[in-house]
C-alpha cells in the first residue's frame, strides 16, 4: 500500500496552546469548539452525529480508522464534525465488510484529520482549562494568522445551532401500519433513535424544528419525541415556547439530550454551560427509581442547572451521573413526561438503558387506553 506524504500540521488553541502534528486526511483549515470523546469503538457514528454540529473532535483513542467506515453506521447525512484531531490515524484497515478507509471517508466528506498530536496531553489540558474555541491547519503553521482566524469564531455559548442539521420537511421513519405513531420533534436526531423507535413497532413522523404544534397535532400522534442535538439550549425561545406547548396537551413525551434540556427549560429549569462535558461509551448513572447502576452513551456539554430542579416541586430527579452528580433524568409530575441526558439508544456503546423507549411506549399504551 502506498502512504501520501504527511505534511505539517497545527493545532492552536483559543488560550494560545499550540500542539505540532502531522496531516492525516483532508487539507486546509477547521475551527469550531474543541471537544474530546472517550470511546474506544464507533467513531463514524460520533463523526456523523449532529449533537457533534461546530466542533472539533478529540478521539482519546491511540488509533483511529482500523476497521475503516460502512454505509449503515451513519447518525445523520454525513459527517457533522468541523474536523478531527488524533494520535495515530490509520491508513489501512482490516474488516472485510468495511467499505472503504476513513481517509477516503474524510475526503469524500471534504473534512479535515490531523494526526501525530500528544492526545493525552490535549484532553489534560482542556480537563483543566475548559472547553475552548480552536483552529486546526495544514495550510499555514504561521500562529499569528491562526489566531487572527481564530478571533472570529463565535463561542458555543448563546450558539443556536440545530436550525443547522434539523430537517427541512417533515419524513416518514417505520411500518405505516404500525399501531404507535410518534411525532419527532428534529433538533439534531440521530437516525438509531428512530430505528430504535421503528423496531419497537411504532410508526414516526419526523418535523422540522420551526413546525407547530397544530402541524404536529393534524398527524394525531399517540405521542412526542424531542431529540437530541447541537448548540446552547437557552439560545432557542421559540423552540422552548413549542415544547411547553407540547407538555401542557397531555400527552406522552420523552425527550433526549437537547430534547431532555428543553423540557427543563420549558419548565423554567435553566441551563449552563459545562466545564468540559460528558462525551464517551461509558458514563456511569444511577437510575433513582430502580436504585440500579447504568452504564450510558452521553454527548452534551450544557446540563440543567440541579437547585433550579430542586426548587420545583413539580418535577422529579430519576437519574444522576455518578461522576459528578450531575442530572441524568428528570420526570414531571403533573404531566405525562419524561426526559434523560444521556443516548439511550447507544450506538456506539452498551444498551444499559434502552429499556426507556419501552418505558415512553408503555406510556402511550397506557394513555390511550385511558
Amino acid at each position: 500500500m502506498k502512504y501520501k506524504q504527511k505534511t505539517d500540521a497545527v493545532l492552536l488553541l483559543e488560550d494560545g496552546t499550540v500542539f505540532y502534528g502531522k496531516s492525516a486526511a483532508g487539507k486546509g483549515t477547521a475551527t469550531g469548539e474543541i471537544c474530546f470523546n472517550t470511546g474506544m469503538t464507533g467513531y463514524q457514528e460520533i463523526f456523523t452525529d449532529p449533537s457533534y454540529y461546530g466542533q472539533l473532535m478529540v478521539t482519546t483513542n491511540s488509533h483511529i480508522g482500523n476497521y475503516g467506515v460502512h454505509a449503515e453506521e451513519v447518525e445523520s447525512e454525513g459527517m457533522k464534525i468541523t474536523g478531527l484531531v488524533t494520535k495515530d490515524f490509520s491508513q489501512r484497515y482490516s474488516r472485510p465488510s468495511a467499505e472503504s478507509s476513513l481517509e477516503k471517508y474524510f475526503e469524500k466528506e471534504n473534512k479535515l484529520a490531523i494526526s501525530e498530536i500528544d492526545t493525552r496531553a490535549v484532553v489534560r489540558h482542556i480537563r483543566s482549562k475548559g472547553a475552548m474555541n480552536a483552529i486546526i491547519s495544514t495550510e499555514t503553521t504561521d500562529i499569528d494568522e491562526l489566531k487572527k482566524q481564530l478571533s472570529q469564531v463565535p463561542s458555543m455559548e448563546g450558539l443556536e445551532l440545530s436550525s443547522k442539521v434539523s430537517t427541512k420537511e417533515p419524513y416518514f421513519v417505520g411500518d405505516e401500519n404500525a399501531e404507535i405513531k410518534i411525532a419527532v420533534l428534529d433538533v439534531g436526531v440521530k437516525k438509531n433513535i428512530l430505528r430504535c423507535f421503528a423496531e419497537r413497532g411504532c410508526y414516526l413522523k419526523v418535523f422540522p424544528m420551526n413546525t407547530t404544534l397544530d402541524e404536529m397535532k393534524a398527524w394525531n400522534p399517540d405521542g412526542y419525541f424531542l431529540s437530541n442535538g447541537p448548540g446552547d439550549p437557552s439560545a432557542m425561545s421559540g423552540t422552548i415556547d413549542l415544547v411547553k406547548e407540547v407538555i401542557a396537551t397531555g400527552m406522552p413525551v420523552f425527550g433526549i439530550c437537547l430534547g431532555h434540556q428543553l423540557v427543563a427549560l420549558s419548565q423554567g429549569v435553566s441551563t449552563y454551560k459545562m466545564h468540559n462535558g460528558h462525551r464517551g461509551i461509558n458514563h456511569p448513572v444511577k437510575n433513582l427509581i430502580t436504585g440500579k447502576g447504568e452504564i450510558t452513551s452521553q454527548n452534551h456539554g450544557f446540563v440543567v442547572k440541579r437547585e433550579d430542579v430542586e426548587q420545583n416541586d413539580n418535577i422529579e430527579i430519576t437519574h444522576v451521573h455518578l461522576n459528578d452528580n450531575t442530572i441524568a433524568g428528570i420526570r414531571l409530575k403533573n404531566q405525562n413526561c419524561f426526559s434523560v441526558q444521556f443516548h439511550p439508544e447507544a450506538s456506539p456503546g452498551p444498551h444499559d438503558s434502552r429499556y426507556l423507549f419501552d418505558q415512553f411506549i408503555e406510556n402511550i399504551k397506557t394513555h390511550k387506553a385511558s
